[in-house]
């Protein structure tokens, strides 16, 4: 053994005596490299120092309450304020496949074979008791066509309803109890959700597959999910508690039992839970059931401006970064966006201090917000930051609509006047005039006259129809025949029918 080797292996051994090297490292085999001389000895570098977590304490279980820990106080104060709800719908269809067939109805229209027959169907959903009265809140696509709706308690009672209000736009509907009996229900509060903060863990009550009332957890994936459905009031609740078919109008509740959202839709490609559920708000659920409560008549605050996302173009043009807000690209003359001041151009960024990161998220802001209340905007004009105050209205001439009856062509028809705020659902320009039909009866008068939904009727017999009572008065009558002029689907239409 050389001289060098006998004095490595002493400075080892000396480290090692003294307890100078704590861990073992193991290191792959290399060549020997010759130690520098003390000339060209470089400074040698500092033994890397790594941080170790802090050990957690562990502990076994100190009281029969911790061992118990669990989730059912929850379920047992929610689960009675949560009801099955059957809707029942009769449509009718044709015995033969041949019915619709001209040649066939020509000489076998009259046979029992070509007669129409009911058909029923029977659609599966759940709802939630938020008054002890009877009102309760799901989804409007479980009750929407429906001509028969009923609810089950969890105690087992089945109770006939009424459908106070059943919202497309909101996809929310609201029932009441039909002769309750002088009983009180048990109900659940209404949370705050814009309190509700990712990883806030939360249960799902409903009734799936009409198994019965089932109970799953998980938590808060993500907050305000847009493009889930087509409404212009997205701000989805997004969980992974497993949802599936008939969770549609249940409770989605938080630990303190208070009802955050109604659970309404679920990403699948198979038809099952694959963990990505979607709940409507509370906020939202909460202004629609006040609505229903009190009259039965929806009437949300209205901006009065058409609205458009921030793209990356557009925001590369404007200096904004990151891409977000809602853009102004047409406002209604008299609208509360023209009182406030907002023109073509203006991006919107933030309502009341909550940042704006595209139009749907505005306008459900809006729309939580009570009617003659007053919002802050902030938006971006010229590159400048501004600020205005917003006073929410209702749109003008809402809720103005008339069902035409009697012995007339327009029996069966519904219409509304054109407001501008119906102008702009219906993607018109807000300086549409006219009525607009919203609904034709199957088979009536109207229906075999050719009328169609999204018709808008701008005069009968010469004249101008304006507004509804006009078109009320004038269509009720029966003269020998009818000159209508409309427009459908943006094309000019005139014709004449006999009476």
């Amino acid at each position: 053994m050389s001289s060098r080797t006998r004095l490595v292996v002493a400075a080892l051994f000396v480290l090692v005596a003294s307890g100078a090297v704590a861990k073992t490292v193991l290191l792959q085999a290399s060549p020997p490299v010759p130690l520098p001389t003390p000339s060209t000895a470089a400074t040698p570098a500092p033994a890397p120092t790594f941080q170790l977590a802090e050990a957690t304490t562990q502990q076994v279980p100190q009281s029969t309450a911790q061992i118990q820990l669990s989730f059912a106080p929850v379920v047992k104060q929610v689960a009675p304020a949560v009801v099955n709800v059957y809707a029942t719908t009769i449509s009718k269809r044709s015995a033969s496949p041949f019915a619709n067939d001209p040649f066939f109805s020509q000489f076998f229209g009259n046979s029992p074979l070509f007669q129409s027959r009911p058909r029923e169907s029977q659609s599966l959903g759940s709802g939630v008791l938020v008054d002890p009265s009877g009102i309760i809140v799901t989804n409007n696509h479980v009750v929407t066509g429906a001509t028969n709706v009923k609810v089950a308690t969890q105690d087992g009672h089945q109770y006939d309803v009424d459908v106070l209000i059943a919202d497309p736009k909101t996809d929310l509907a609201v029932l009441k109890i039909k002769n309750p009996g002088g009983k009180t229900f048990p109900t659940l509060q209404f949370a705050d959700s814009d309190q509700l903060q990712v990883g806030d863990l939360v249960l799902a009550v409903g009734n799936p597959f009409g198994v019965g009332q089932t109970v799953t957890s998980g938590i808060v994936s993500a907050l305000a999910r847009t493009g889930i459905e087509s409404s212009d009031y997205e701000a989805f609740i997004q969980t992974d508690a497993a949802i599936n078919p008939g969770n549609s109008g249940g409770a989605l509740v938080n630990l303190k039992g208070q009802l955050v959202g109604i659970n309404t839709a679920i990403f699948t490609q198979s038809g099952g839970s694959v963990g990505i559920g979607f709940a409507i708000p509370a906020n939202m659920v909460k202004t629609v059931a006040n609505a229903g409560e009190h009259g039965g008549k929806l009437v949300l605050p209205w901006l009065g401006a058409r609205l458009q996302d921030v793209t990356p173009d557009i925001a590369t043009s404007l200096n904004i970064d990151p891409p977000r807000g809602a853009m102004v690209t047409e406002v209604a003359k008299g609208s509360p966006a023209d009182a406030a001041g907002l023109k073509s151009g203006d991006v919107i960024t933030s309502i009341d201090g909550v940042a704006v990161d595209e139009p749907q998220s505005l306008n459900y802001r809006i729309a939580t917000k009570p009617i003659d209340s007053t919002a802050s905007l902030t938006f971006l004009r010229d590159g400048a930051q501004r600020q205005t105050s917003l006073k929410l209205e209702a749109a003008p001439g809402s809720g103005e609509s008339a069902t035409i009856s009697g012995n007339t062509r327009f029996a069966g028809t519904t219409a509304a006047t054109l407001t501008p705020a119906l102008a702009q659902q219906l993607g018109l320009s807000f300086s549409a005039k006219g009525v607009v039909v919203t609904g034709v009866e199957p088979n009536s008068p109207a229906d075999n006259m050719g009328l169609q939904q999204g018709d808008i009727i701008l005069s009968l017999n010469g004249t101008p129809i304006g507004d509804v009572a006009t078109f009320k008065r004038i269509a009720s009558g029966s003269p020998s025949g009818w000159q209508i002029t409309l427009q459908r689907q943006g094309q000019m239409i005139r014709s004449y029918i006999e009476g």
